[in-house]
């Protein structure tokens, strides 16, 4: 607090002392500069969309008083001729850390024992919502870091701790070099920051992952809005701040596409318009990105060229990243096109200066030059709330402005000033005359040709003796050029050498040159002619050379759609049908596809107007269901807490995992993507259909039926965490007995309060455990050991609900009678055993057993391999334990459609149900099946000849791209070297780490 005290005390002063002009002053005689500066004859950009030709802006005491032409000069007036040079805002970026340094790490939080509770009283109790931070107590004024913001051509910036879920608020600094802080300050409550990454100022455990970081977010809004509207008996200067912060412009720092929906999907919840800092790949879903309504700040990170010179190596490089490097530069271009208003940011930059290359080649890949001024001037004043005293030149606004050569975006622009509140900053003398250009350099009887090109203060040569280059150097300073180059005759280490004086006139120049051999003669330089606007309009279309973009498919990785599937009218002819239904299995029948829906069952049935297929000698079954899966997830643990009920897995569901594809390609139409065994109490499940290209939202069920994970046994007591991990409870199976009976107890307590018609804090948590209290969710546990899973049955009958579904359940055949009793399904493995030691009693009979004694059973993958062949694991159930075969495949179909609730929609071939169907090439319980077509809702979403297709067109499209990054290389262009990403599959145990 001393420190804060301080910082706002030096600020406050610091305004005082410029503003109060009554202020007492002891160290010398008190002035006040009064003088107006007025600059004549400029082209001035008042906007990205308007221009004064011949204009004239007068400033004073660092703010623009007037903007026009033909204005009446003032008296007390320095005027400045700009002689036709260009006048534009100066630029702003509203997502820096500015003057603030990121705070040091803790350490990783799973190092050492593991802290659970926050490490702060009086604020909110997870230390990594820190609305209350409070940038001034770190913020110091970096002017070597502000010179490079300068020179790039920035006036202003917004900086901000960037640490935190809730990071506090942002400060707006001007880069004012010559002012004091007060100067500088032009607010510091810009902005409230946010994103999914915790603090590194604190080790507290929770979240461990993206769905936990969404889950508190999501918990401190309604506590934000219990402590604003009710009585409480306690003091939380967070939520305090974050009440008083909730009317600033929120940025969400997201990171990625994909991110930005989840955070756009959370302000939508709490009526909060998030501004979103990008990814840099908002171009591959650019629809879902205009229905966020939201203003992006976009990064020029564009990732450089891939080597991939070394046909190895170059396997290295997904498709997926390859068309990422082609396609990321059009991104702004993207955005603009399908009216996405957006401000561009430097953020990621590994330099400042690479803002003026990566702008250049967003403008190639068709940026608007208005949008892309917009995106540097307006947008980012508009975002922050500023948009009539920045990013614009009229009456009032700060005097923040650049004077440049040419238009901005002009090959050939150099920026000679950046004035910020009315303080000089030099970039490049604008009075040094401008030399570039072609050459005809007269000496000793040869013609040279001479190419001048750079900055005026810092040019560059190459010198030519017809078709032979010379090793050059120029040098530039003070209206005087000297030129050293190399002999043609390179066996020999000879210079000639060359000064000359810049007159009035640049196109005609002349000096004294000492050649080779000592003696001195006299030169002459003339400019040539240089190429006007008509001849560039002459030369032809392809010297543009407009870079190829390849077209984004769905999703934008290998074996994604050219457009999403569509449902179509099928009938599927001469088919083996595997109904699921009492009419078990019928030959030579056919089955027609209508409206997403099965229309019709049987015999010689009109088509109409569907396509038909000869399915003679094929089957046709019902997708399989995947009771049990962890794929297209982005998160599976959230490991932070012993309960973790608030959190879903609805918020990660990751639709571009190739998973989705490959389990297709195994005749997977649905799953169930469970919470992992981190704690007794995980969170909730995402049931999806497949459908490989579409969005998040559109592969999650509709009215979809509520689960939760819960978990029994080695993990959720954390058995194989290491010595270190023994602190949190429970620790032995007994103490999971008992938080089950006091989270229920908790829920029940919670739900008299919300009955009560009292004000009451709404808690995400419990409202979880209420539907799970009140039959309106069910439980997916996993389990291994006999005596455990008969402990949570008998904890579910006493608070009177039943367990929905055993997951794992190797034991299941030792009490299989006591689970029929009870009423809850089976989903196991068909032959695994033995990986641990609470599975040691596990055999391939428990399915057979299990289903004997009239349990529900199905056999589930837990693996994104094993999904893949599920058909083959229900098969295995024929020969451990005699199994019909149309009972086993049920096992993979119904079985599982009817532990999740869905078995209205699908898991058997019926009228009315939907079209998910799959058709295969053989017996479907055969190693030799293949998918032929996977249809979802009658749409195919796998094509056994098109996959074939489609793997043709990949290796011609890597050999495409390929050939452009070879190309990119030999230009010179900087390049990264090829490196495998393994990806990440997850399991049960698997504990991901946020940071």
């Amino acid at each position: 607090m001393k420190k804060l005290f301080l910082s706002l005390f030096v600020i406050f002063m610091g305004s005082i002392l410029h503003a109060q002009e009554y202020f007492p002053k002891n160290d010398g005689v008190k002035t006040s500069n009064s003088n107006y500066t007025v600059f004549t004859n400029a082209t001035i950009h008042t906007s990205p969309e308007s221009e004064i030709k011949n204009g004239m802006m007068i400033i004073q005491k660092g703010k623009i008083k007037q903007v026009g032409a033909g204005l009446a000069i003032p008296k007390n007036s320095i005027v400045i001729d700009l002689k036709g040079k260009h006048i534009y805002a100066s630029f702003m970026d509203p997502f820096t850390n500015f003057g603030i340094k990121k705070p040091k790490g803790q350490g990783n939080p799973f190092g050492g024992n593991p802290q659970y509770d926050a490490s702060r009283e009086g604020y909110y109790w997870n230390d990594h919502i820190r609305p209350e931070t409070n940038p001034l107590q770190e913020f110091k004024y970096d002017q070597k870091k502000a010179n490079e913001f300068i020179k790039e051509g920035f006036g202003v910036v917004n900086t901000h701790m960037p640490d935190g879920i809730i990071r506090g608020t942002g400060l707006l600094v001007a880069l004012n070099n010559d002012g004091t802080e007060g100067d500088r300050l032009l607010s510091d409550a810009s902005s409230q920051l946010l994103s999914f990454s915790k603090s590194t100022k604190s080790k507290q455990i929770y979240p461990t992952s993206l769905m936990g970081s969404m889950a508190l977010l999501r918990q401190v809004y309604l506590d934000a809005k219990w402590y604003a509207t009710n009585n409480v008996d306690y003091k939380d200067l967070s939520i305090e701040a974050l009440n008083k912060n909730k009317n600033l412009p929120q940025i969400f720092e997201a990171g990625s596409r994909i991110n930005g929906f989840r955070a756009d999907n959370i302000g939508d919840e709490f009526n909060i318009q998030y501004v979103i800092v990008g990814g840099g790949d908002e171009y591959a879903r650019i629809d879902k990105v205009k229905a966020t309504n939201a203003q992006y700040i976009i990064p020029l990170d564009f990732p450089d060229a891939y080597d991939v010179s070394d046909p190895y190596m170059a396997n290295l490089v997904s498709l997926g990243d390859m068309r990422h490097w082609n396609q990321a530069p059009s991104n702004p271009s993207v955005l603009a096109k399908n009216g996405v208003q957006f401000s561009l940011t430097t953020h990621k930059l590994k330099k400042i200066a690479d803002l003026k290359t990566r702008l250049a080649k967003a403008l190639k890949h068709g940026l608007d030059q208005k949008t892309a001024l917009a995106a540097l001037t307006t947008v980012p004043a508009q975002i922050l709330g500023k948009e009539n005293v920045l990013g614009t030149l009229k009456k009032g606004a700060y005097a923040n402005f650049l004077i440049t050569s040419q238009e901005l975006f002009s090959k050939d622009n150099i920026i000679y000033e950046n004035w910020v509140q009315g303080h000089k900053s030099v970039i490049n003398d604008m009075n040094t005359t401008d030399i570039s250009g072609n050459y005809e350099l007269s000496l000793a009887g040869k013609t040279y040709n001479v190419s001048i090109t750079g900055k005026p203060t810092k040019p560059k040569a190459e010198v030519k003796l017809g078709e032979t280059k010379l090793g050059s150097k120029i040098t530039y300073t003070n209206d005087w050029v000297t030129l050293t180059f190399t002999d043609a005759d390179t066996t020999k280490t000879q210079y000639t050498r060359i000064v000359g004086a810049i007159n009035k006139n640049p196109k005609f120049w002349s000096g004294k040159a000492i050649l080779a051999n000592g003696s001195e003669t006299s030169f002459t330089a003339k400019q040539k002619p240089k190429e006007t606007k008509e001849d560039a309009k002459k030369k032809p279309e392809a010297s543009k050379d407009t870079p190829k973009v390849l077209p984004v498919t769905y999703p934008n990785i290998a074996y994604g759609n050219q457009a999403l599937p569509k449902s179509e009218n099928i009938l599927f002819k001469n088919a083996t049908v595997w109904t699921n239904e009492t009419e078990g299995i019928l030959k030579e029948t056919d089955v027609l596809i209508k409206n997403g829906k099965i229309a019709a069952i049987g015999k010689n049935l009109n088509a109409g107007n569907a396509k038909v297929i000869d399915a003679t000698g094929k089957h046709l079954t019902s997708g399989i269901v995947d009771e049990h899966s962890h794929i297209a997830a982005a998160a599976i643990n959230e490991a932070g807490h012993n309960s973790t009920a608030e959190v879903t897995i609805e918020d990660v569901v990751s639709p571009d995992d190739i998973n989705i594809y490959r389990n297709l390609a195994g005749g997977v139409t649905s799953i169930q993507i469970l919470h992992g065994s981190a704690n007794p109490i995980g969170g909730r499940s995402a049931i999806i259909k497949l459908k490989w290209g579409e969005d998040a939202e559109n592969l999650i069920y509709k009215n979809s039926p509520k689960f939760i994970k819960f978990a029994l046994g080695e993990n959720v007591k954390q058995s194989n965490w290491g010595d270190a991990e023994r602190v949190r409870f429970p620790q032995t199976r007994m103490g999971v007995e008992q938080l089950y009976i006091d989270y229920f107890t908790r829920a029940k307590r919670y739900e008299q309060q919300k009955n009560s018609g009292k004000p009451y804090r709404k808690d995400i948590e419990m409202d979880v455990l209420l539907e799970v209290l009140n039959g309106k969710r069910f439980i997916s546990c996993h389990s291994y050991v006999q005596s455990e899973i008969n402990m949570l049955m008998k904890v579910a009958e006493k608070f009177n609900f039943r367990i929905n579904t055993f997951t794992h359940i190797l034991e299941g055949y030792k009490l299989a009678d006591k689970m029929a009793t009870h009423g809850v399904a089976g989903s196991t493995f068909s032959d695994w055993w033995a990986y641990k030691y609470e599975v040691n009693d596990a055999i391939p009979y428990n399915a057979t057993i299990m289903h004997n004694q009239n349990v529900l059973v199905a056999i589930n993958s837990d693996d994104n391999e094993m999904s893949r062949r599920l058909n083959q694991e229900a098969a295995k159930s024929v020969k451990y334990g005699g199994v019909s075969e149309e009972e086993a495949w049920k096992f993979v179909t119904l079985n599982p459609a009817k532990m999740l609730h869905i078995d209205d929609r699908v898991g058997s071939i019926k009228v009315g149900k939907d079209a998910d169907v799959v058709l295969w090439t053989d017996h479907p319980l055969s190693i030799y099946a293949k998918a032929e077509k996977t249809l979802i809702e009658g749409a195919t979403y796998f094509d056994l000849e098109k996959d074939k297709a489609m793997r043709r067109s990949i290796a011609d499209e890597r050999n495409e791209l390929s050939t452009m990054l070879l190309k990119a290389k030999n230009s010179g262009l900087k390049t990264q070297p090829p490196k495998k990403k393994e990806k990440q599959h997850f399991h049960c145990d698997t504990v991901e780490h946020i940071h």
